[in-house]
């Protein structure tokens, strides 16, 4: 691959950079007193997606081309790595969308680039209404060492985070195998105790998952799994701030509570994300409701049904409710999250050349996207 440069606005100071990109890696950076329009950034990375635009991970009918397509989707929205998310299901489906992903990350070597695993949010959470969101009940079922295994065989390897709940007496030792095997644990839609967090904590679970969502309308207000889990200084919180899962005030006293470097965005995303207002009948949740404003509910209720955001609409929200600055709303996008992923999401030497280049104008306004150094998305560079 032939080298080039791009220059763009730091983040951090707004002065200008140039950047130097041989063979898909960031080879030098240096400054430049050019004046520059766009800021130019590490990619964002979505630890949680479980569709976009109609492309949706979880149907029965999920395809090479579903995987594909949605990985399209992502770069045209500044995101060069993500985790496909399945939900709660049968082992069957679980292990058939885990080998669609595997086959598309092997044929495709963009698709590769982009999806460094897979995460499944379930089966092993709470059964109990609320806690369990909108993932069918009568799939929920104890962690299972041997269903795992099954899932890495049919992934080819590439399950690297599950999301489950603590309350169950084979999680800790469940949690230590994944730990062991190099798979991250994220604990969410749980009703778990504090001893039982603890335990999970102990036994290398270091993340939650949409922290302050999966839980009841009304919970104890000093005994509940929120309160444990914002004590725990080993978990680091993903969180979905599009104005709608979390009131302004939960998210400023979250990154409080957690600090700066241990609260990271995620979109969540479900296949109704980016489409047209309107009531829809899908798999998980019946028949829902998608407002003109982006919410997206139970129809004629308002009850969530899932998440239509996007990691722009995220950075924008997190800076609105809380205040901080574009540089740390993007960090929250890219260096945390990548810190699960292998170190991506940072714009330093000998780091891959995945860069998003954009305009700050109430919200992110994306111009171009390059993934390990090949232009995805936007006019040339």
């Amino acid at each position: 691959m032939k080298g080039f440069d791009l220059t763009g606005k730091s983040l951090e100071t707004g002065t200008g950079l140039r950047v130097r990109v041989e063979n898909g890696l960031i080879a030098r950076i240096e400054a430049t007193s050019e004046d520059c329009e766009y800021f130019l950034s590490p990619g964002m990375i979505d630890l949680q997606v479980n569709g976009y635009a109609g492309f949706d991970v979880n149907a029965d009918d999920v395809s090479v081309q579903t995987i594909a397509n949605l990985t399209e989707q992502m770069l045209r929205h500044g995101v060069t790595s993500f985790a496909p998310t399945i939900i709660s299901a049968r082992e069957e489906k679980i292990c058939h969308a885990l080998n669609v992903i595997a086959v598309a990350r092997g044929r495709m070597p963009h698709v590769q680039a982009c999806i460094p695993y897979v995460h499944v949010e379930g089966p092993y959470i709470s059964p109990l209404d609320g806690y369990r969101g909108a993932h069918e009940a009568s799939v929920i079922r104890a962690p299972s060492i041997a269903e795992f295994e099954r899932w890495q065989s049919a992934a080819q390897g590439c399950v690297g985070m599950v999301t489950l709940s603590a309350h169950y007496t084979e999680a800790p030792a469940y949690i230590s195998h994944l730990a062991a095997r190099g798979a991250h644990v994220a604990l969410g839609h749980t009703h778990a105790d504090a001893i039982q967090i603890r335990r999970a904590v102990d036994a290398g679970a270091r993340f939650s998952t949409h922290l302050g969502n999966g839980l009841p309308t009304e919970i104890p207000r000093h005994k509940n799994p929120l309160w444990s889990q914002l004590a725990e200084d080993k978990l680091v919180a993903s969180v979905i701030a599009d104005g709608h899962h979390l009131p302004a005030e939960m998210l400023k006293a979250f990154l409080r509570a957690k600090g700066a470097d241990c609260v990271l965005l995620v979109s969540d995303s479900v296949a109704l994300a980016g489409m047209p207002a309107g009531i829809y009948e899908t798999p998980v949740g019946g028949w829902v409701e998608l407002r003109e404003d982006g919410c997206l509910c139970i129809a004629g209720k308002d009850l969530l049904a899932g998440s239509t955001a996007t990691m722009t609409t995220c950075v924008k929200g997190v800076m609105a409710m809380t205040g901080v600055s574009l540089a740390q709303a993007m960090r929250m996008a890219t260096e945390l999250p990548g810190r699960v992923v292998g170190g991506r999401g940072r714009l330093a030497e000998g780091c891959d050349a995945d860069l998003m280049r954009f305009r700050w104008k109430n919200g992110l306004e994306i111009d171009a996207v390059w993934s390990r150094g090949e232009q995805r998305y936007g006019r040339a560079a």
